[in-house]
């Protein structure tokens, strides 16, 4: 199996503004590297609002065409979440997108109550498992990530990546559980993040990562920035022989 190029694009959100977001990317993504699956933060045309009444789009909205648009240019998979409404339900809704412009969805599941997501948005009830290109992925958002049985790799998939908004006074937090991810899962993991100050004024120290399934992490730093990472297909079934901790997981249910 090939290895794959994984592009992170970590922005300032332009608080709110859809339209100027869209065009920042398009312009940093005119001379970006070749690769296989760009992926954006969470609300990546908003910032983390909790105004959808004034944000939200039709699964065929102006962000979603953008993000078709750019699949097919770029013959790459998208990945973002955004504000969406269907039939009548407003979700945190994060788009894969497949070059030829077909889309697999998967909605927050676990709200981020202290922030009064719940309030605001409908939760989303099932993991997502991508395969793509010989991979399987399983993409997250933000608050998702402090709940490792929702996260546990029952499908064997290879790449976990958390789309987020994740503040700067939980910034350990974050580098820490995304490690755990990696490790537990024995998958390499992603990290998504926004840098900036957004429209409430938290702010954010992005850190979008790159961690390999044995916990090795490269970490982005605070600054806008775009970065294309290699992962290795090989490397990671060669580990998981090796070291079959996937087969000794215990068997339970969630109630």
């Amino acid at each position: 199996m090939k290895n794959l190029k994984i592009t992170i694009i970590q922005p300032d959100i332009i608080w709110e503004n859809p339209q100027a977001n869209l065009e920042k990317y398009s312009k940093w993504l005119e001379n970006s590297d070749e690769t296989n699956v760009i992926i954006l933060p969470e609300m990546f045309t908003t910032g983390f609002s909790m105004h959808p009444e004034k944000l939200k789009e039709p699964m065929n909205g102006p962000s979603v065409k953008w993000m078709q648009q750019v699949a097919g240019d770029k013959n790459a998979a998208v990945v973002g979440s955004l504000i969406i409404e269907v039939d009548g339900m407003v979700y945190n809704r994060a788009l894969w997108v497949f070059p030829d412009g077909k889309m697999e969805t998967y909605d927050k599941h676990h709200l981020y109550s202290m922030g009064q997501e719940h309030l605001h948005y409908d939760p989303g009830k099932d993991k997502l498992i991508v395969d793509y290109k010989g991979w399987k992925f399983c993409p997250q958002i933000c608050y998702d990530l402090r709940f490792p049985v929702f996260a546990r790799n029952l499908e064997d998939y290879d790449v976990i990546f958390y789309m987020a908004n994740w503040p700067s006074p939980r910034h350990h937090v974050w580098k820490n559980l995304l490690i755990s991810r990696a490790i537990e899962n024995q998958a390499y993991s992603f990290g998504i993040n926004r840098v900036g100050t957004d429209g409430t004024g938290l702010k954010y120290l992005g850190d979008s990562s790159c961690i390999s399934p044995k916990g090795f992490a490269e970490f982005m730093g605070e600054n806008e920035t775009i970065k294309t990472f290699e992962i290795s297909y090989t490397e990671l079934h060669d580990f998981r022989q090796k070291f079959p901790l996937l087969s000794d997981r215990d068997n339970f249910k969630i109630l």
